[in-house]
Formats: structure tokens, sequence, C-alpha cells
């Protein structure tokens, strides 16, 4: 039978890329744009997602949202679905499994899929880009097949920004939970200086999750302490001079 063309849409640049190169005809038509909402994405993302859902389905490409998130409901009586950094009674320790995706993503996208498919085996394109190639990974389910359209046209991140400047689209903000423990420090010091409901809601995960999985302390944030408490200035901003442009050739490996 022929196969169920699913784009997984995140709104981040990558798939965003894919679901635009479908719509302007750079890629074959596919069945439907499937977004699992975690209904913990930042403020951009949503509003990116509003303002251009009806530019893609003007274009042919059906846009389907599922979700089955709890609203912060993230934490129960001793667990949580974050793959939150643990601390015992020395300043150290490991980070819990990750369960947030399988929860909040995987599970809703595959409860469609089975609703809808009628019997057909699916293509899952998955916006993974070059210069994220070890991401790759193959269905743990029969039924799916993964397809990397950006790994077939060789692209990185860069050229999909590189894509939706020449074609004057706007480029989506990172997607990611606002309170996901692997932002880098450039994420957070944007979400603390915009200082809007993301950064809110963020503190008070990292607050409500510290004491749900005895006898660990959990955090956010990699130093392990209140995420309302880390410094996320700068070095320059702390005085320290900058003794060189800080590029990289790309070949010291680091």
């Amino acid at each position: 039978m022929e196969p169920m063309k699913v784009l997984s849409l995140g709104w981040g640049v990558q798939s965003f890329t894919l679901a635009a190169m479908v719509a302007l005809g750079e890629l074959e038509p596919i069945d439907v744009a499937l977004h699992a909402d975690t209904t913990h994405e930042a403020n951009g993302t949503y509003n990116f997602a509003r303002n251009l859902t009806s530019w893609l389905e003007a274009r042919g490409v059906n846009v389907v949202t599922v979700s089955d998130a709890q609203p912060l409901a993230i934490i129960g009586s001793a667990k949580t679905d974050i793959p939150a950094f643990t601390v015992t009674g020395s300043r150290s320790g490991g980070m819990l499994r990750r369960q947030c995706t399988g929860s909040w993503k995987i599970a809703p996208m595959r409860k469609w899929l089975q609703a809808h498919r009628e019997c057909r085996p699916v293509e899952q394109w998955i916006g993974i880009s070059l210069d994220e190639v070890q991401r790759m990974k193959d269905s743990d389910v029969k039924y799916i097949t993964h397809r990397w359209p950006l790994i077939e046209k060789r692209m990185t991140r860069n050229d999909c920004i590189t894509w939706l400047n020449r074609h004057r689209l706007p480029i989506p903000p990172k997607s990611a939970c606002v309170f996901c423990p692997f932002h880098d420090m450039a994420a957070w010091r944007e979400m603390q200086r915009n200082g809007d409901d993301d950064w809110q809601k963020a503190i008070g995960v990292d607050e409500a999750i510290r004491t749900v999985r005895p006898p660990y302390d959990l955090f956010l944030h990699p130093a392990r302490i209140p995420l309302a408490e880390v410094d996320f200035s700068t070095a320059e901003e702390r005085g320290q001079l900058r003794l060189w442009n800080e590029e990289c050739s790309g070949i010291c490996g680091v």
C-alpha cells in the first residue's frame, strides 16, 4: 500500500523548512504535518505557529496538532518526566532519564496515526539536518519508516536559514519546552532577560520538582542550584576582557 507521508512538525527551523519546501513544491506532497504540542513551548513558538499555519494550509499542507500533555501536571508524588539534574548530600549527582519526549510527543502522535492511517504504513519525515546526523535513529515500530529529507539534500541548520531567507520566510525561534534542562547558557540568559511568562514558568517548575524524588533534590540547571539564583551574566559583563574575537576555525574539535 502507498505509505502515509507524515512530517513531524515541531515548528523549529528544520521542521518548518521541510513544511515550507512542501508548500512551495520543492518536496513532494505529504498527507499531514503533525505537531505534538507539549503545552510547554515558549510563547515565541506558539506565536510563530499561529502566524504560519494558515500560510502552510493555503498551499496544501494539512497541519494537525495533537497533545497528551497535562499543563504543569509534570510532577507527581514520586516522579517527574523531566531529565532534571540530581543532587545527593554532596553537590554532585547525575541526571534523571528523559521521559518527556516519549510521553508528550511520540505517544500522542502515534495514537493519532493509528486512528487515521487506515492500515497503511507510515513514512515519517523528521527534520534532522546534516549537522545533527548523530541524532538519526530508525523507528522502533514496524509500521513507521523514518525519512530525513534534509540529510538527503545535504542541508545543515544554517542552510535551512539561508533557504528561508531566500524565500523571504520568517526564521522560527528554537523549539523547546521553556524548562528544558538541555537549554544552553545563552538560551537561559535570553529567557531571563526577557523576563516574561516563559521565565516565570521555568522558575516555577524548577521549584516544584525540587523534592519529588527523595532523597535527591532536583534542579533544571546543571549548576544544581535554584534557577533564580544562577548567574547568567557573560564573562565580559563580569569584568573579564575579551582577548580575541572568539571565532573558531572549526578544526579544534571542541
